[in-house]
């Protein structure tokens, strides 16, 4: 039985298998067709946009995803995901606005880090108000945008503790700025820097604020020696969630899959 339903795992007909045919494997074997069907999709998807092509890594790109669906499972949102790669230097492009209902490449576009993370790259990063750093982690954004002093703007929530849920404290917001442009680059080397804000191209602002609000994550990924760790980078229940949205665990199946750290 097992063989068969993986059979189908060498195409994208791996998220189809039926949900009742899966159930009646044992727990271990749904759990192996399961992991190979999200990393299947992952690859897939990637493959797709030709993040690679764009400097994106596939591990990273894995990471944001596997904390989309531990997100997505405990409160709906829209199916929008943003990832910024902290790791790239501000002077090149390291944010990406994705569809994942639609497969798509909203925005690939610059990005500015806190002033007091780094000059073209960012290297250190705080929750604490007043350090003026970026704050790494995954976010909700707020469901309705709101004009303040940097023009139209759009609230973020921290769902990281320790590492970024004094965001709405410290108005660590989604902003667009002047200093987040080409010219800018070419002037200086790098982008300007915020007070800790993502801020972007004045250009893109709206249209990319519009795309992401009403409670979509975003994922700000860092260098390695920051430390940053999350209950959300839970890759088995990462997967318990993949597989209910792809339509191979029903809400009224038992979870097969253990909790563990990615």
């Amino acid at each position: 039985m097992l063989a068969a339903v993986l059979s189908c795992t060498g195409s994208a007909r791996a998220q189809q298998a039926p949900a009742a045919a899966l159930a009646e494997l044992p727990a271990s074997a749904r759990k192996v067709f399961y992991q190979t069907a999200f990393e299947q999709k992952t690859t897939q998807l990637y493959t797709k946009l030709k993040l690679s092509e764009q400097g994106l890594t596939l591990p990273v790109f894995r990471r944001a995803l596997v904390g989309y669906y531990n997100l997505h499972a405990k409160k709906s949102g829209r199916a929008v995901l943003t990832l910024i790669d902290y790791t790239r230097p501000s002077a090149k492009k390291r944010l990406w606005v994705i569809d994942l209902a639609k497969q798509k490449v909203l925005f690939h576009t610059l990005v500015a880090h806190g002033k007091s993370s780094g000059e073209n790259v960012a290297m250190a990063f705080s929750n604490k108000g007043g350090s003026e750093m970026t704050s790494l982690g995954f976010y909700r954004t707020a469901a309705t945008t709101y004009v303040g002093k940097h023009g139209l703007s759009l609230k973020l929530y921290g769902q990281d503790p320790g590492f970024n849920t004094n965001a709405e404290n410290r108005a660590v917001v989604v902003h667009g700025a002047e200093y987040v442009c080409e010219e800018f680059v070419r002037q200086h080397g790098r982008l300007g820097r915020s007070q800790g804000c993502p801020a972007l191209p004045l250009a893109q602002t709206t249209a990319i604020v519009k795309a992401i609000k009403g409670g979509s994550v975003l994922y700000l990924h860092g260098p390695e020696k920051a430390g940053f760790h999350s209950k959300w980078l839970d890759f088995d229940q990462a997967v318990q969630s993949f597989a209910r949205k792809e339509g191979m665990l029903s809400l009224s199946q038992p979870p097969s899959v253990e909790a563990g750290q990615d």
